[in-house]
């Protein structure tokens, strides 16, 4: 069972590069290949680094939105 987290189907990006160095701006990654790259951006060079990566949580839903007829068969 894989998980998104590990997936190999993510596309590769500047901002999850185990080789670059997150600027501040958070818009821009410090490359010591290519120099100042945008975050979207990649290169041959890239190495997918899952720590780097920010999970999106999913939405929490209301408690007060089913009936019991929701859940009869």
């Amino acid at each position: 069972m894989s998980s998104k987290f590990f997936d190999r189907e993510i596309a590769p990006a500047c901002r999850y590069c185990a080789i670059g160095t997150p600027n501040v701006d958070q818009d821009f990654v410090l490359c010591p290949k290519r120099g100042v790259m945008a975050a979207e951006d990649h290169c041959s060079a890239f190495r997918y680094d899952p720590l780097r990566r920010e999970i999106r949580r999913a939405p929490k839903i209301a408690a007060g939105d089913y009936r019991p007829e929701d859940f009869e068969l």
